[in-house]
């Protein structure tokens, strides 16, 4: 008992304790941290063909070492892209937002400048640099387990307020916008949904589950293929197209009217 006494107030004896509920704490959340938090399964290759890809594509705006970088009057040219996942790669460079072709309110969506190959590369070396989201897999994309229903409660509570119901887009504030959702792909949606790009909030799973995001894209593909149940959709922009519409073919027959009857009247 005198010796382990002795140990316990031997002066390593705090730095021994405070090493292994470091190495307990690290061992326990990497146990039970959240899936979209860990790591890609890359190689080493692909991290180093993807930074090359970097250094050759993207560091002129978000730094080198991919910190991000500010312009002289101290605007952000780009964000740091530490932490943000192999998710956040694959959308904006999957979509073609990324590399911008030109600056703006909001980078646009165009064809993709790198093939699926360089963009997985790509996404493996920023994934290398800091836990994220990560590209979702088959599981969290299938849609013979997704309950649409829930899917269409949770797309019009959380985001038909600014891509419509229909999914047709609208307009924010300062040039920025909500893109439409038609014809995108499934991943792609689940992951804006998981890392937020641009003005959208990130909807983890704190406060949208894997399962409910799945609900989302399913609804969002059956919304898609199913179309307008009511013929012509107008854009599915609500009442005011439908209303814009209806009093210009209503007005339009009624000048018609009127003029028909005044030269009949002649």
């Amino acid at each position: 008992m005198k010796a382990l006494a002795a140990r316990r107030h031997h002066p390593l004896a705090f730095v021994v304790i405070l090493l292994l509920a470091l190495a307990a704490t690290g061992g326990l959340y990497a146990a039970f941290q959240p899936r979209d938090a860990q790591a890609e399964s890359y190689s080493q290759d692909d991290v180093d063909a993807g930074k090359d890809l970097f250094l050759a594509n993207c560091a002129s705006c978000h730094g080198t070492n991919a910190q991000g970088m500010q312009d002289k009057s101290g605007a952000t040219l780009g964000p740091s892209l530490i932490g943000v996942g192999a998710a956040a790669v694959d959308f904006q460079v999957g979509t073609g937002r990324m590399p911008m072709q030109n600056s703006g309110a909001q980078a646009w969506r165009k064809a993709p400048q790198m093939n699926d190959e360089q963009t997985r590369q790509l996404a493996a070396y920023v994934s290398s640099l800091g836990p994220g989201p990560s590209v979702p897999d088959e599981d969290q994309l299938d849609a013979s387990k997704a309950d649409l229903e829930n899917g269409g409660n949770v797309f019009r509570v959380n985001c038909a307020m600014c891509h419509n119901a229909g999914g047709a887009g609208g307009a924010l504030t300062r040039g920025k916008f909500a893109p439409p959702l038609q014809g995108v792909e499934s991943k792609h949606i689940y992951e804006a949904m998981e890392t937020g790009p641009q003005n959208m909030p990130v909807f983890n799973d704190d406060n949208i589950s894997a399962k409910d995001k799945r609900d989302v894209v399913s609804y969002l593909g059956a919304l898609e293929e199913n179309g307008s149940p009511g013929g012509i959709s107008l854009g599915s922009f609500g009442p005011v197209t439908e209303g814009l519409y209806a009093w210009t073919i209503v007005l339009s027959l009624l000048v018609g009217c009127a003029v028909w009857l005044g030269a009949k009247a002649k």
